[in-house]
């Protein structure tokens, strides 16, 4: 392959130089396609030769959410899950009798009270039985170190339908626990019923819930969030927030008392998405398939992240990860084309999708649904995003996932194509010829459905160019960087479609290990919403 790729390089070359100044670049890159006599058997995808992966065994935690400790990595998840790992990539159960029961030595006796974090999702005003969804879950816990409390804390939700749920806390003096209830915070699913039976009447009058939190004589689910799924972060000034939410009204913010863990309710302001009881809504609405939001603050890339959760998180769903941006922690939040889910819109639309469905060399069997993810910036200033994936063939059954990922030049995640394996960049960037090659690719594209995107072949010269089956493009990396950038020309149909010339993407080649341990070159991409990941071997 090497010594094709050098006379593909050298005939390239010569034909540059044989074009003369007068051409462009596309005339160039095009008549330098023709000159090597490219064939669509050049393009051919053969995973022939490439070492597979068998799934690892260990945990199977839902809805991870992860925690760095001095002593290795937790994550915890819904049902009452949580797992340990030294690595990010071997996950042992992290004490035994994890799972609904009163043995579990992390939550304790919490399933067993109905006068705690149950008291409002296990009544029978709150339980909706006639569709089948009666029963009380506990979900997607976040455990946060509090410096200035000198305890973990562990924000939770409990629910009992698609809309009646308690957004709990507890405290502990150890990731392992026990974790006491403290307190619910938030209810939502609210009716004529059961409303008093919560505190919202401590924030907003009678009359003010009657009138917006109801639609007759049931909840408003379309304006107003499911209390489900908190996460706890920190902003640049060192105050704590929690975003929530899942589906139904949307994302929803609310500031923390980190002394108390308590909930800082905010002054109401109608015009800018703020409710009393509620707080601010950040985006979504409508009933829409939006939910499981994360945000991280990056300091050095000078953003909150706010990453959530698109589609059915059934294997088949279309379940995946996108993320948006913001320059404050109340938003508002953008996608690279600057815009916002808004309320009722076709959520597909909106977002840099990082992860979906998709197949790639040393996988046994396609990752799908991928989502739910937490995300984090280690002790070490490595970038990672958590999640957890089903599989092609293997139903319902889930495993966590660690990725690491680097911002671009733009400032927007890049999310690696596989499981972190203690892979560094170069932050000097490669060498032409280590980055030229024929690469496996995979466009995660903007869909959300049980589709698995096709392998491509794109090869890489020296010189700067990329070649697909169908299309010509450039290479060119930032100078004593691992940044790059990759430029297609568009068709008439494209250009008049996207108002624009060429299809561009940025982000950066990184060696690492692919999931059976072989050596490869990497990158990732994004551009329109899109990531592209390729994987080449030697």
């Amino acid at each position: 392959m090497k010594r094709r790729l050098k006379q593909i390089a050298a005939v390239a070359m010569s034909v540059v130089m044989l074009a003369g100044c007068g051409k462009s670049t596309a005339e160039k890159a095009q008549e330098a396609r023709e000159a090597q006599g490219l064939t669509d058997a050049d393009f051919t995808v053969s995973y022939d030769g490439i070492k597979t992966a068998m799934l690892p065994g260990g945990a199977s935690v839902h809805d991870p959410s992860i925690l760095e400790t001095d002593d290795g990595y937790y994550i915890y998840g819904s049902h009452m899950a949580a797992a340990k790992s030294e690595d990010l990539t071997k996950w042992s159960t992290a004490t035994e009798g994890t799972g609904y029961s009163s043995g579990n030595p992390i939550f304790g006796k919490l399933y067993d009270s109905k006068d705690g974090a149950l008291r409002f999702t296990g009544c029978d005003s709150s339980v909706i039985k006639t569709d089948g969804s009666g029963g009380v879950r506990i979900w997607a816990p976040d455990v946060k170190y509090s410096e200035k409390a000198g305890v973990y804390y562990m924000y939770f939700c409990t629910t009992s339908s698609f809309c009646a749920s308690t957004l709990c806390y507890a405290t502990a003096d150890s990731p392992d626990g026990p974790f006491e209830w403290k307190g619910n915070l938030i209810y939502s699913g609210l009716n004529e019923n059961n409303y008093k039976e919560t505190d919202v009447l401590d924030y907003v009058t009678d009359d003010f819930a009657k009138e917006h939190y109801f639609n007759g004589p049931t909840y408003d689910n379309k304006k107003y969030p499911n209390a489900l799924d908190p996460t706890i972060f920190w902003d640049a000034d060192g105050r704590m927030w929690m975003v929530y939410g899942s589906w139904s009204g949307g994302i929803f913010l609310l500031e923390i008392d980190e002394s108390t863990g308590q909930v800082i309710h905010p002054e109401a302001d109608e015009a800018n998405g703020v409710d009393a009881y509620y707080g601010k809504r950040l985006l979504g609405g409508g009933h829409v398939a939006i939910e499981a939001p994360y945000i991280v603050y990056d300091k050095d890339a000078g953003y909150y992240y706010l990453y959530v959760s698109y589609g059915n998180l059934q294997r088949t769903g279309g379940y995946q990860i996108r993320v948006l941006r913001s320059e404050k922690p109340d938003g508002p939040y953008v996608d690279m084309e600057g815009n916002t889910p808004i309320e009722g819109g076709n959520p597909s639309f909106f977002g840099l999708k990082l992860s979906g469905n998709y197949m790639l060399p040393s996988l046994t069997m396609a990752y799908m649904a991928t989502g739910h993810n937490s995300a984090f910036i280690s002790k070490d200033n490595k970038r990672y995003i958590v999640f957890h994936t089903r599989f092609e063939k293997k139903g319902e059954y889930h495993q966590p996932r660690v990725h690491q990922y680097f911002v671009n030049e733009e400032g927007w995640p890049c999310m690696l194509p596989y499981q972190t394996g203690g892979e560094t960049i170069s932050d000097s960037g490669y060498e032409a010829a280590k980055i030229a090659g024929d690469y496996y690719v995979t466009d995660q594209g903007m869909s959300m459905d049980a589709e698995i995107p096709d392998v491509e072949k794109w090869i890489f010269t020296e010189d700067g160019f990329v070649f697909t089956q169908k299309e010509t493009g450039t290479w060119e990396q930032t100078k004593d960087t691992p940044y790059v950038h990759i430029n297609f020309d568009l068709d008439s149909e494209e250009k008049e479609d996207k108002d624009e010339d060429q299809k561009k993407y940025s982000g950066v080649f990184c060696e690492m290990n692919d999931e059976a341990g072989t050596p490869v070159m990497t990158f990732s991409l994004v551009g329109s919403n899109e990531s592209v990941w390729g994987v080449k071997y030697e």
